[in-house]
């Protein structure tokens, strides 16, 4: 009897049951909510598609009505005179501020400066860029483009491409711009870095051709004129 009293005080019983405290247990959020969010992730991508989708229709739709509008309207020699104009006035807007935003780039590639130093300047640039588009097909209509003319249909061709691929670089840049601040271009991805290259080297390489055409267009047409 004295045994069992000693051994009751000093080695106690467990309490187990309904008496014992109840453990901390994490919550673990229900699997409707994480199936909420793994469909809201890949909601989001294909909301992207289909804004890019519906902004290259539109893109298209302007170029395609622009086109048309100057090669069957005349409008005048004073209209040409201002179409003229402001084709020029958008010309240096939108191709200076893509040199810019391509030597910046250019600059990253060779390590003089860091990624994020980019995203600021794009989208303050942005608007001048795309801004310069618009005033082109708007003042290109005006100035009467020669349709029938392989080189003229080269030159529209690449403001077509300018457009396009202008927005379907941006998936590749908001992917590029969430990366740390002091990545580097070799430190990319092999499929983002071709991604890249590919669009500046279209980018520059219609830019270029575009320009170089309306320059000397425009210089046959005065010294037809003469």
């Amino acid at each position: 009897m004295y045994a069992d009293t000693r051994t009751t005080l000093t080695h106690p019983e467990t309490r187990t049951g309904t008496s014992s405290v109840p453990r901390y247990q994490p919550h673990r959020p229900a699997a409707p909510a994480r199936r909420n969010r793994a469909a809201l992730r890949r909601a989001t991508p294909r909301k992207q598609t289909v804004r890019l989708i519906l902004l290259g229709i539109l893109c298209t739709a302007g170029w395609l009505a622009s086109l048309l509008v100057g090669h069957f309207v005349e409008f005048g020699p004073v209209l040409h005179c201002i179409g003229l104009a402001g084709h020029i006035l958008a010309l240096v807007l939108a191709f200076g501020t893509i040199l810019v935003v391509d030597w910046l780039g250019l600059l990253w590639l060779m390590g003089k400066v860091h990624m994020h130093a980019s995203p600021k300047l794009e989208r303050a640039t942005k608007p001048l860029i795309w801004g310069g588009l618009a005033l082109l097909l708007a003042s290109g209509a005006l100035i009467h483009p020669d349709i029938t003319n392989p080189v003229t249909a080269v030159k529209l061709s690449c403001v077509l491409i300018l457009m396009l691929n202008g927005l379907s670089i941006g998936p590749a840049m908001h992917k590029m711009f969430a990366l740390p601040r002091e990545t580097s271009f070799s430190e990319l991805g092999r499929r983002l870095r071709t991604r890249l290259l590919i669009a500046l080297s279209i980018s520059q390489a219609c830019w270029w051709t575009a320009v170089l055409i309306g320059l000397v267009n425009s210089t046959l047409r005065r010294w037809a004129g003469m």
